[in-house]
């Protein structure tokens, strides 16, 4: 599919830095300015590997900057953010403060909050790229798991946990933490969850706690020894039930989501889950699923979250980084990543500002993709994530 480019874009100034200036110093430039800046330059985006259709889209956008604005991306395939954050740190700590080896960053709100707390983004940029004006302002673009983003990082795509199962094989699915419960106990050895702390399988914690603790505003506010004390007991009790009836007892836990959808496709699992309302759509489609899989949400919803790309304070590219994220906001790249022969992953822009074709591309379902309307339930606060991930570690993680 080939797009032209994207007309539709708000005049807009945009900053960016003076290699030699630390990021407080920054100075106003305009648009043409920074794309000048940027032309010849190469972007190391770091960002999640672990997804076919993922790595094709985003090889296809870096295509797309090569072409329009002389710009290379090399996608830095990573399986963990965390790690790259301590690589950044690790970086600045050792006076590389303008030649750093990450150049843009796909992260989530946990990695957000330490890059921003501890000083260690460059901004604020976000809000100042032309394709910032078709952006949907409804969704939770200027929050990131609780954490005002405030210009620091630019979202590119929204995303909420899905199950997926065979129709074949399961054509009731459980659509609570309580049923699921009782369907795990139906099917011994055929449910489970990614080990923590993977993002799925956090997120699944996280979903659970969401589902059954007493104290759901806490979760909004930074986590403390007392808040964690008050609302996790009902997670523990309910994780103490269900592992015993999951996988391998409970004792072993599959590595990644990816490596549940095989499961499933073997009939060794009868669920997989994902973070991508579209996904078994394109694992249909490319034959990793048969087609009598399906998405489903649970009925009191399930966590739902944008997701966002951001800049090291330390980046060498700091303007070919601004490019490819205003590019991964445009409204062709937006289209062509919505749609699920391609990737599937929803949109952060106002679908009604957009043109005709490029509205009914992002609505088209195939498919195995999520039908069914899920309330989207928010993210507890970022800091909640290391807290939860910590505890499951010492009670389950040594078995």
């Amino acid at each position: 599919m080939k797009f032209s480019k994207t007309t539709t874009v708000l005049a807009a100034l945009a900053f960016s830095l003076s290699w030699a200036l630390p990021a407080s110093a920054a100075k106003a430039l305009d648009w043409p300015q920074i794309e000048a800046q940027a032309k010849g330059q190469t972007v190391y985006f770091n960002a999640w590997g672990g997804g076919e259709a993922i790595n094709a889209y985003i090889a296809w956008a870096a295509k797309e900057v090569q072409a329009r604005y002389g710009v290379t991306v090399q996608h830095v395939k990573i399986t963990d953010a965390a790690e790259v954050v301590k690589r950044v740190q690790t970086e600045m700590a050792a006076g590389r403060t303008t030649d750093g080896s990450v150049d843009l960053m796909w992260v989530n709100g946990e990695n957000f909050r330490n890059l921003k707390s501890n000083g260690l983004l460059y901004g604020p940029w976000a809000e100042a790229l032309p394709s910032w004006g078709l952006v949907d302002l409804k969704k939770p673009v200027r929050s990131d798991f609780s954490v005002p983003t405030e210009g620091f990082e630019a979202p590119w795509g929204t995303a909420q946990l899905t199950f997926i199962a065979n129709k074949a094989v399961t054509p009731v699915p459980p659509r609570s933490a309580a049923e699921l419960l009782t369907f795990a106990k139906a099917n011994p050895g055929r449910v489970s969850y990614p080990k923590p702390p993977d993002f799925h399988g956090t997120t699944f914690l996280k979903q659970l706690l969401l589902n059954l603790t007493p104290a759901p505003a806490l979760l909004q506010q930074p986590v403390t020894p007392q808040a964690f004390a008050s609302a996790t007991p009902a997670l523990w009790a309910y994780l103490d039930r269900l592992h015993p009836s999951l996988w391998r007892a409970g004792i072993a836990f599959p590595a990644s989501a990816a490596a549940m959808h095989r499961m499933l496709a073997d009939g060794e699992l009868k669920m997989s889950l994902t973070f991508n309302p579209n996904e078994a759509a394109n694992l249909i489609a490319s034959r990793q699923l048969p087609s009598s899989a399906y998405s489903f949400g649970w009925t009191q919803g399930t966590i739902g979250n944008v997701h966002f790309v951001a800049i090291p304070a330390n980046a060498r590219a700091k303007a070919g980084a601004q490019v490819f994220a205003n590019f991964l906001l445009s409204a062709p790249a937006q289209a062509h990543k919505a749609d699920t022969r391609v990737w599937g992953d929803g949109s952060v822009l106002d679908v009604s500002k957009l043109p005709p074709d490029l509205q009914a591309l992002m609505r088209n379902k195939a498919p195995g993709a999520l039908t069914e309307s899920v309330p989207t339930l928010a993210e507890p606060h970022a800091s909640w994530v290391e807290a939860l991930e910590t505890e499951w570690l010492k009670r389950y993680g040594a078995r």
